[in-house]
């Protein structure tokens, strides 16, 4: 516990709201390019870098920040209202240096400390990690690496099997999930992302055949008797922040969305009808059904995120009921948005069809954000039973 005693746990004096609407004219002037390349270009990526967006829950002793968590949630809405890729990945590269408050200070040191442009990006896949003495040696496939492409290190989470060919257990029995971090020029990328939206994202597979990885570059991500540093933020988990900070690219998309439909409201006249869209009272209460349902699940995501907040910081702790109350927000809150972009999208009529426009392309991001782990419908289902008395469901911690 040496290494938590040098941080302060004082919030950081910087408002990343402000930074990301600062970098707003860059990010949205280069939407098109991330769209058609899918790639962040180079300047982006350096006022991304240069903000410390990356590092918003990353730890201070390694140059991070360790935001509140409604600063992080606010500051991904902020940044999805100009591109939801861009938002996308740094969510994703944020969320990831999580992990370094559960490394040997030696790796985490390596990948962030030593690196001002060290982020990680990682995904879910098939893969075998097998103990080498003290070290790993790991095997397999993984895809949907969001920000891969410009990422310094990849990771994976596999099983351990010790050298007898046996499985590494917790002490509850259950297999026990590790995280391995390697520089991403060791395992090649595959071009696999031909989809819907997000596109800029390049959420690609890469590839690992008998790869040693030294026992620094290994850690039990978001397990507790095994974290390094052990401040207010790293008792959420890193699915805590993910669902907070991808419901708020939803948000945000549905945001511009509607502020884009309110001004063609007042100049479009619909082919051979009498008024413009702002007198027909269809869209005037579409509209503020609209307004209502976003700030709704806004305020009810940054109330929940600044209530957990000030009861971790008193205690150091969050619960079960406290995580499951961040699921429940934050999925209303992606669907709330889908809503909002659905309705949006009706209203705009053939305006929104048009590549050019500024529905289209988030039409098509939001509707994948829905179809990410952290849009499922499923979790309002685990978290009525939970409260009613059932198990909590893992995927919804």
């Amino acid at each position: 516990m040496e290494l938590a005693s040098m941080v302060t746990l004082e919030p950081a004096d910087i408002n990343f709201i402000d930074r990301a609407h600062g970098l707003g004219e860059l990010i949205e002037k280069s939407a098109p390019e991330i769209e058609k390349t899918k790639r962040l270009p180079a300047d982006l990526l350096d006022g991304l870098h240069a903000s410390g967006l990356f590092r918003m829950l990353l730890p201070r002793v390694y140059g991070g920040y360790e935001v509140a968590p409604a600063m992080f949630a606010q500051t991904m809405n902020a940044i999805a209202q100009y591109d939801a890729s861009t938002a996308w990945c740094v969510g994703q590269a944020a969320g990831c240096g999580m992990a370094a408050a559960y490394m040997d200070p030696v790796g985490a040191k390596a990948i962030w400390g030593d690196n001002p442009r060290g982020t990680v990006a990682w995904g879910p896949g098939k893969a075998k990690a097998v103990r080498d003495g003290d070290n790993f040696r790991l095997s397999g496939s993984w895809m949907f690496a969001s920000g891969g492409r410009h990422a310094a290190y990849l990771g994976a989470h596999i099983p351990v099997t010790e050298e007898n060919g046996e499985l590494e257990l917790k002490p509850d029995g259950k297999p026990h999930i590790r995280t391995f971090l390697f520089p991403a020029g060791d395992a090649p990328m595959k071009d696999i992302w031909d989809v819907v939206g997000l596109r800029g994202t390049a959420s690609d597979a890469y590839t690992l055949e008998n790869h040693f990885i030294p026992k620094e570059f290994m850690c039990s991500r978001d397990y507790a008797p095994e974290r390094v540093i052990d401040t207010p933020l790293y008792q959420f988990s890193a699915s805590n922040l993910y669902a907070s900070g991808f419901c708020n690219v939803a948000q945000g998309v549905a945001r511009t969305m509607l502020e884009t439909l309110k001004g063609l409201a007042t100049e479009k006249t619909p082919r051979q009808a009498r008024q413009k869209l702002s007198d027909n009272q269809v869209l005037q209460t579409d509209i503020a059904l609209c307004e209502a349902r976003l700030r709704g699940a806004r305020a009810f995501v940054l109330s929940e995120l600044d209530d957990l907040w000030a009861s971790t910081t008193a205690t150091n702790n969050l619960s079960i009921e406290d995580r499951m109350r961040i699921r429940l927000c934050t999925t209303h809150a992606i669907h709330e948005a889908k809503w909002v972009a659905d309705t949006v999208w009706d209203n705009a009529g053939a305006t929104a069809i048009f590549a050019n426009a500024a529905y289209e392309r988030r039409f098509r991001d939001i509707h994948t954000v829905t179809q990410q782990m952290q849009g499922r419908k499923d979790h309002f289902q685990n978290v009525g039973a939970f409260m009613l008395g059932h198990p909590p469901a893992m995927a919804s911690l």
